[in-house]
């Protein structure tokens, strides 16, 4: 059994990782149009530390394609609508993150 190194519990009760997202600063999402009419969807202050793992999340679930530049995840599409439940499953508290 693998026990975390920061709070000594078990790895599948560990909540190490939940309790630096909810310390975390606001995350933005917005709504641009990129090259040729397309629209992107950004998010902003997520942690550097979860933005690979966050980037796939949020492709795996809104089914699109997205890549991150500057510490700013894009994602192709408009997905305003679905993105804030998407991040609150991920672990972000609801309060910290503006549509």
């Amino acid at each position: 059994m693998e026990v975390c190194a920061k709070c000594g519990l078990p790895k599948d009760l560990c909540v190490c990782e939940v309790l630096q997202k909810e310390g975390s600063k606001i995350i933005k999402v917005t709504v641009d149009k990129a090259k040729f009419g397309k629209f992107v969807t950004t998010v902003a202050g997520v942690d550097k530390q979860y933005l690979k793992k966050t980037l796939k999340e949020l492709k795996t679930g809104l089914a699109c394609g997205g890549t991150i530049r500057d510490d700013v995840i894009i994602l192709q599409g408009d997905h305003k609508k679905r993105i804030k439940a998407l991040l609150i499953k991920l672990g972000y508290p609801e309060d910290s993150i503006r549509v």
